[in-house]
C-alpha cells in the first residue's frame, strides 16, 4: 500500500515515504519537554540539559571558552543575539556547530572568544549558558558528530499493543530500506511559516522586493493573531513605517528590515543586509534543501534504490564513525562492481547533489531527474553565485541519500491515552522529524507538532 504524503510535505519536496505501514498518528511537542535534543561531538562529548558540576574544568586556559547553551522554546539565532547583548560581545564571536530546534529543549556546545567564565555564566530562564572548559579550538560543524533525541508522541489513537506492533513493522521496513531517506525536515523551511525556501529562490533570481514582501507580509494561520494582522496590514498597504508600529517585538528580524525600509523604502537588498549573514545564507540553503528533497523523492518514486548505486551516481566514502569523508567517486562501467560491494559493506554510500555554482549534476538516470527538476524550477547551478549578495553564494556539495537511525528505542505507555517515548541518535545534518514522519504518517504535519 502506498501512503500519500501530506500536502505540506509535498510542497517541501518530501513527496513519498520509505515505509508502507500505516502511521501511529499522534502529536509531538505537546509540551516543549516532549522534544529534547542533546548535541554530541566527534570526541564523544555530550551536551546534556542536566549538566553535572563535575563535568566542568576551567583550570586550564585557552583561546576559546567552551560553554553549553541550554535553551527552551527559542531559536538558536535569537538565543545567541540575547547572549551576545548580555555579555557585550558581537554575535559573530559566538560559534556553534549546528542550529537546533526552536520548539524544543536543546543543549549544544558554543565557543566564545575573549570572555571570562564568570561573565559567561548566564541564566535567563529559557536560556542558560554554562561554561565548561577552555580550548585552543572553537566550536565548528567540523567537530560535530550528531544529536541524541528524546521525543514523546502523545494523543495516539490506538492501544499500546497495536501501537507497538505498528512501530515494529515500520522499524523492520526501514531496516530493510537501509535507514531513512535523508530529507531535510520541516524546520529547515520554517515550522510556523514554511516559506524560507521560497524567499531563497526569489533572492537567487534577484527579485529582492518580492522576496522581502514574502518574508515580511505572508501571514500564517499558525501565528499569533497580532502577527497575522500586522503582516496582512503590510501586504495591503505597503507602508513600512506604520507596519513597524504594528509588528510585535517577537518578530525581531522582520522589525530589523522594517526599520531600514521605513527610511529607504525601495532598497530591498539593503533591507536583507540588515539580517545576520547566517540567516541570509539560511534562505539560500533552504532552497538548496528543497531541490535535494525533490531529487530524492523523484528517485524513490521511480523505484530506484537508495542503498545501491548505478552508473552516473555519486558515492562517498564512510569513515570509522559512520560519517561521510571528503571526496567522492562517480560510478561508471569500470567501477560499478567494486563500489557496489563497498556500499553493501557500509564503506561507501550513495550521495545526491546539493546544487551550487561549483557542483556538477549526477550522470545517468539520476542526472536526468535533476535536469528535469531544475528546468521546472527555472534555476541553474550558476544562479547560486550571487552577484548582488556574493557573501551568500553557495558552492554546493554532496549529501548522503540515506541516513542511519542509531540506537532506536521506544517505550509505549498510558497517560490519558497511548503515548510513545522514542530515543535515537542521528548523524549531523539529519532530522528527527524525518524519522518521526515515517512512524506517524501525519495528515497535517503542523497540527501534529512538526
Amino acid at each position: 500500500m502506498v501512503i500519500q504524503a501530506s500536502s505540506l510535505d509535498i510542497k517541501l519536496g518530501m513527496e513519498v515515504y520509505a515505509s508502507t505501514t500505516p502511521g501511529i498518528g499522534g502529536r509531538i511537542r505537546s509540551r516543549l519537554e516532549d522534544f529534547i535534543v542533546e548535541e554530541i561531538l566527534l570526541d564523544g562529548s555530550e551536551a546534556t540539559i542536566h549538566l553535572e558540576e563535575g563535568r566542568r574544568d576551567l583550570s586550564r586556559r585557552g583561546r576559546y571558552l567552551i560553554c553549553i547553551l541550554i535553551k527552551k522554546g527559542i531559536d538558536t539565532f535569537s538565543a545567541i543575539e540575547r547572549i551576545a547583548r548580555r555579555i557585550n560581545v558581537s554575535p559573530e564571536m559566538i560559534e556553534i556547530a549546528g542550529i537546533k530546534d526552536a520548539q524544543a529543549v536543546t543543549a549544544q556546545y558554543v565557543s566564545v572568544g575573549a570572555t571570562p567564565p564568570e561573565k559567561a555564566k548566564i541564566d535567563l530562564g529559557e536560556i542558560r549558558l554554562v561554561p565548561v572548559r577552555f580550548s585552543e579550538e572553537k566550536i565548528t560543524p567540523r567537530i560535530l558528530f550528531g544529536n541524541k533525541f528524546h521525543i514523546t508522541v502523545r494523543n495516539i489513537p490506538h492501544g499500546c499493543s497495536e501501537t507497538r506492533r505498528m512501530i515494529l513493522e515500520t522499524s523492520r521496513e526501514l531496516m530493510h530500506f537501509g535507514g531513512i531517506p535523508n530529507f531535510f525536515g520541516h524546520q529547515r523551511f520554517g515550522t510556523i511559516r514554511p516559506l524560507t525556501h521560497i524567499v531563497g529562490k526569489l533572492l537567487l533570481k534577484e527579485k529582492f522586493e518580492e522576496a522581502a514582501m514574502v518574508f515580511l507580509s505572508e501571514p500564517s494561520m499558525h501565528e499569533s493573531p497580532r502577527a497575522r494582522s500586522a503582516r496582512t496590514y503590510l501586504r495591503e498597504n505597503v507602508d513600512f513605517n506604520s507596519a513597524l508600529k504594528r509588528f510585535p517585538r517577537s518578530l525581531f528580524y522582520e522589525r530589523l528590515m522594517l526599520m531600514y525600509l521605513s527610511k529607504y523604502p525601495r532598497d530591498f537588498l539593503g533591507a536583507f543586509r540588515r539580517l545576520p549573514i547566517n540567516l541570509r545564507r539560511l534562505f539560500i540553503q533552504a532552497y538548496q534543501s528543497y531541490l535535494f528533497n525533490r531529487f530524492l523523492s523523484e528517485r524513490m518514486k521511480r523505484g530506484i534504490p537508495l542503498n545501491r548505486v548505478q552508473k552516473g551516481d555519486y558515492a562517498v566514502r564512510i569513515g570509522d564513525k559512520g560519517l561521510p569523508r571528503k571526496g567522492f567517486i562517480v560510478i561508471d562501467e569500470g567501477n560499478i562492481g567494486s563500489v557496489s560491494l563497498e556500499v553493501e559493506n557500509g564503506n561507501m554510500a550513495l550521495a545526491l547533489p546539493m546544487i551550487g555554482f561549483n557542483q556538477k549534476l549526477s550522470g545517468g538516470v539520476q542526472g536526468e531527474i535533476e535536469k528535469e527538476i531544475l528546468e521546472q524550477e527555472d534555476i541553474q547551478p550558476q544562479d547560486f553565485k550571487m552577484k548582488k549578495m556574493p557573501e551568500c553564494s553557495v558552492s554546493g556539495g554532496l549529501r548522503r541519500a540515506l541516513a542511519p537511525i542509531i540506537n532506536l528505542r521506544f517505550k509505549t505507555d498510558l497517560d490519558n491515552g497511548t503515548i510513545v517515548r522514542f530515543r535515537f541518535t542521528l548523524h549531523k545534518g539529519s532530522y528527527a522529524t524525518v524519522v518521526l514522519r515515517e512512524f506517524m504518517k501525519p495528515e497535517d504535519p503542523i497540527s501534529s507538532g512538526f
